[in-house]
């Protein structure tokens, strides 16, 4: 398993981080805690000991079946990360109260790494307002927290102010080749080096958008290397920056487990010439996807019951494979028809929400027209 070595903290994490907010689940919706635990198992054994989950993660019940796994593995092998919901905290006392519910729900007595969840700018004035920051410090001190940081969502001059603003232990931001230029981007990153903030990236594979492509874009890749997987290569190019200390994959099957376990077990950093192959798809694929969403769902519950991530999903695998047929079974039966972006009432909640900023309520209409059209075309209508 690749490594990396956090030279201020004296620690060394595996590159590859297991993501807790995609594990496979029920029909009813629920964890499928059976699977989830055999996964992480494999994973641990492979090497993987940075583990991530959060307070809201799978409606609160992440960190409940990561803390029940855990319990089988000496505390001192394996590095714990999970995160303050700032949505949710309007006072020290609540603050102090999901900290002490995140600890037992996790069945530890300290994390080693804590993350103000989700800051930009308005959470950030909040955090300023309140004393979160001095709060976990005085956590530190009294040694249930090993490393404060943040993971962050908004533009790069508010990731600045952030990442300036305070001694941080490390950050984490969203960041793979799609997204150089969004959020934080090549410039957070430059920053984050710059002040020796160590990083940890999240949305490597971009929600797996990055994972398969049409077939002429995956003939791209296999042209480089045709005995990996696609997703490798975004994985490789997030790890070819060497500030990166961790890149988080939500991992939802058993085969994406065991995939990014080749490809940190046999590590090869990326070449020039991948890196030149890479931008020029990139060109390509920026012409083809509508929009830039990663089914974090921060936009979900939708009020009126529209599932805004699967509609997208749907939407933008349409534009970038070019045919009806690779998402005729997803808008005609994955999605119920209250489900669907239709039956949008343009309210805007889910956009004050949203970390890519995205204009939802205007592409909610075009995912409708669109594949409308599609369907219509598709069926000769």
């Amino acid at each position: 398993m690749e490594m990396r070595k956090w030279e201020k903290q004296g620690i060394e994490t595996s590159l590859l981080g297991f993501g807790c907010m995609r594990f496979p689940t029920t029909s009813e919706g629920k964890i499928d805690e059976p699977r989830a635990e055999a996964m992480m198992d494999e994973a641990i054994a492979a090497g993987v000991n940075y583990i991530d989950t959060a307070y809201p993660y799978h409606g609160g019940e992440s960190e409940l079946v990561v803390g029940r796994v855990l319990q089988k593995y000496d505390r001192g092998s394996f590095y714990l990360a999970t995160k303050l919901p700032l949505w949710a905290v309007n006072s020290l006392d609540d603050a102090k109260r999901i900290f002490a519910e995140q600890l037992e729900k996790l069945q530890t007595d300290y994390l080693d790494f804590y993350l103000l969840h989700a800051v930009g700018r308005e959470r950030w004035e909040k955090v300023k307002e309140l004393g979160i920051v001095e709060f976990c410090e005085q956590l530190k001190a009294e040694g249930k927290i090993r490393n404060l940081g943040f993971s962050f969502h908004d533009d790069y001059a508010a990731f600045e102010e952030i990442l300036r603003a305070h001694a941080w232990d490390f950050c984490q931001i969203q960041y793979n080749y799609m997204d150089r230029n969004e959020q934080a981007g090549d410039r957070g990153y430059a920053l984050t080096e710059e002040l020796g903030v160590p990083m940890v990236v999240m949305e490597p594979i971009k929600g797996g958008s990055l994972a398969n492509f049409s077939e002429d874009i995956n003939e791209k890749f296999h042209q480089m290397n045709p005995n990996v997987s696609v997703a490798s290569f975004a994985l490789r190019w997030v790890a070819s920056h060497p500030n990166v200390k961790v890149i988080l994959s939500g991992m939802s099957t058993e085969d994406q487990v065991r995939d990014n376990l080749k490809t940190f077990s046999s590590y090869v950093p990326m070449s020039q010439q991948e890196q030149a192959a890479i931008e020029e798809i990139v060109e390509e694929l920026r012409a083809r996807v509508q929009n830039g969403c990663t089914g974090c769902r921060y936009c979900m519950p939708c009020p009126m019951g529209v599932n805004i991530p699967q509609n997208f999903a749907i939407w933008n695998r349409y534009h970038m494979y070019g045919t009806y047929s690779h998402v005729k079974y997803g808008w005609e039966n994955g999605l119920k028809e209250e489900e669907k972006a239709k039956n949008c009432i343009e309210c805007g909640k889910c956009e004050t929400l949203c970390p890519q900023k995205l204009s939802i309520r205007q592409d909610l209409k075009k995912v409708q027209a669109d594949l409308d059209g599609a369907m219509c075309a598709a069926c000769g209508k």
